[in-house]
This record gives structure tokens, sequence and C-alpha cells, in this order.
């Protein structure tokens, strides 16, 4: 519990590298300033806001959907690690439960995928018979969920033996208008390249992997102010999807190389000011709790900010903030300077969310 007289944090706050205090009142929120007898939780170290996964499956498996239970397990792995909020992108299980519970991080919710039957993840998404029907189908998603609607936008083929496009560009120009006007936003799965000139071109709001991405498509992102969340640890797995792959030797070819330049495409829509954000793309076969392992990722990769990508760059781009007086304290404590040594992630000292501590190293 909150102590009455909340609490106070001394430390170095990060993006702006300044020594100072926090405070924290009883009710769990960031205070102007102090009250008397407030409980001193540190005394030195870094305070940054609590760490973002803009790509994540809270209540998916590798089996598909899980129990309520297990799905508030996957939150507390997160939690555990400095994940204080999470942008769910899709779950076949309705996880609205959870987002009461004040002990978990902060869901936003994408509702369900939308994808063509047999061409996605069996059992996971809304699969469509008709693709005319994906506006409807974004209005349904779109009022289920938290302001975020999530396209399949390629998958295999079986037919072509590759990656190929789920939707026609003018349904996917509708459908995205659609959500918009229930000022709701629209991301999409897309590992190859021919999905992304319609998805772009029609508004979408967020490309998810992005593997494909030429540089007239990166410059049409930053013009338009689409951003990315590549999901580099995900990325990694395609040449054991390329393993298995054995029946669709292009496909398998494809994703080898769409593995092979993913670093750079991440590079290269840095360079072009392309906004990028960490999400680890957890659930299904990536474990949760790798947020620290994404954002190591993206520094090898090439992007500027890693750890704004995964912390007050990306509470900006979702609508949340970040130490500022009022807000929720939702924060994280680390012993080592990360900006210095990404490796600091791994051993957070303490972690507050809520204005409660969730957990405090010995």
């Amino acid at each position: 519990m909150t102590a009455a007289a909340g609490y106070r944090l001394r430390g170095v706050l990060l993006p702006d590298g300044e020594t100072a205090e926090i405070h924290i009142d009883g009710d769990g929120r960031i205070a102007a300033e102090g009250s008397t007898g407030a409980e001193t939780l540190v005394d030195g170290g870094w305070i940054l806001p609590g760490l973002v996964d803009a790509h994540c499956h809270v209540g998916l498996g590798p089996d598909g959907g899980v129990s309520l239970d297990e799905a508030a397990e996957q939150a507390v792995t997160d939690r555990d690690t400095g994940t204080l909020l999470i942008r769910d992108c899709g779950s076949p299980v309705d996880t609205t439960p959870l987002q009461a519970r004040d002990d978990l991080p902060e869901i936003i919710r994408a509702a369900r995928h939308l994808a063509r039957p047999k061409r996605y993840i069996s059992g996971i998404s809304v699969d469509l018979d008709d693709p005319a029907l994906l506006p409807d189908a974004v209005a349904e998603q779109a009022a289920a969920g938290d302001g975020w609607v999530k396209l399949v936008g390629d998958w295999i083929d079986r037919a072509e033996g590759d990656l190929a496009p789920l939707w026609p560009d003018d349904v996917v120009a509708e459908a995205i208008r659609v959500a918009h006007d229930a000022s709701a936003r629209v991301t999409a799965h897309v590992f190859g390249t021919d999905a992304l000139p319609g998805l772009i071109g029609a508004g979408i709001d967020c490309i998810e992997h992005g593997t494909g991405l030429t540089d007239e498509l990166i410059d049409e992102m930053a013009r338009r102010g689409t951003a990315l969340v590549p999901t580099l640890i995900n990325v990694d797995t395609f040449p054991e999807i390329a393993d298995r792959a054995t029946r669709y030797p292009t496909y398998a070819a494809h994703m080898r190389d769409l593995h092979r330049t993913a670093g750079d495409v991440v590079r290269r829509a840095a360079e072009a000011g392309v906004a990028i954000f960490a999400g680890t793309d957890a659930g299904g076969g990536i474990r949760h709790g790798r947020i620290a392992d994404e954002i190591t990722a993206l520094a090898a990769a090439g992007h500027p900010d890693p750890l704004g990508a995964a912390s007050w760059a990306a509470r900006e781009w979702l609508g949340r903030p970040g130490l500022n007086p009022g807000a929720s304290a939702d924060l994280v404590v680390y012993r080592d300077d990360p900006h210095a040594d990404l490796t600091a992630l791994r051993e957070p000292v303490l972690i507050v969310l809520r204005g409660r501590v969730v957990h405090a190293a010995a």
C-alpha cells in the first residue's frame, strides 16, 4: 500500500539528465512538492518513466488464447522487468478485466486481429470470408478496443508460395477512414513489401515489423508521420520460420532475406525521421519480459534513442504522461546509467506502479 504521507525519490531524471527529486502523494500520483513524513525510497540512481512495450500480446500463448489467470501472469512478468505500459497488438482473449487491476501494467488493447481465412495463425484472428467486410469489422474492433485496430497486412499465400497482401487497396483505404472517423488508430502486421504502399498511402498510423520497407516507402512514412514498431527480437525468428517452410522455397528465401536486412531497414528509417518504438511481440513464440532485449536490438540497428523508444517517447506517442505533476507515479530506477550502458536495464533497483512499490532490489 502507498504510505499515507507519500514517497520521495532523488536521482538523475531521464531524459533530462538532471539530478532532482520526485515526490509521490498518498494517492499514487506525482506531486509538485513533498509532504512532511514522506518516506525516501531511493537517494541516487537513474529514474525514468516506466518502460513501454509497444507491441505485446497479453492473453496469447504458443497454442493460442490462454486463461485470464495466465494472461495476468504474463502482464506481471512484463511489469517485473520495468514495463508499466503495454500496447496490446491483438489478442484472442478479452483482457478487459485485467485493466481494473492496479497491480498490473496499463494495457491499451487493440481487440482482435483482422485477417482472411487461412491467412494468419489459426484461432487468433477474426477471419473475413469477403475482404469487402473489412470496414465493418474495423468499426466493430474499434468499438471493442482502446483506440487501436490491428490488421494482418500480409501473410503467406500458399497458392503463390510467398508473402502476399490480404486486402485490396481500396478496401484498406475505406477501413482506415472508418477507424479514423471512430477516433481509432490502425496498425498492421507486414513482413514483405507488396502490402505496404496501399497501407501507407491510405494513412495507416503504424506498421508492425516493416521488414520489407524500401527507401521510397520510408520517406513516405516520414512525410506522413507513420510510426514503425520493428519487433527485432521477433524478426530474429525468421530463419527458424524459413527452416520449417520446406514446401515453400520462395517464401523461405524471402524470409531469410528480410531477416538479413532488418537492421538496415531500422537504421534507414531512423535516419529518415520515422518514429520508431520498442515492441517485443511477446505472446505466442516470444516470451514475455524481454523489453531490454528489444531496446538492445534497436541500439545495435542504429536507433538514435532506443531508451526513449521504450519510455518517454513511446508514452508521448500513446498519449500517456511521463513524470509530470498529477500523472500516475509509474517509474523505474536503475543503479547505473542505462543511457551509458543498456545492460543496466536488466537490473532495476526499484519499480513503482501507480505509486506502489512492486519491486525493490535487496
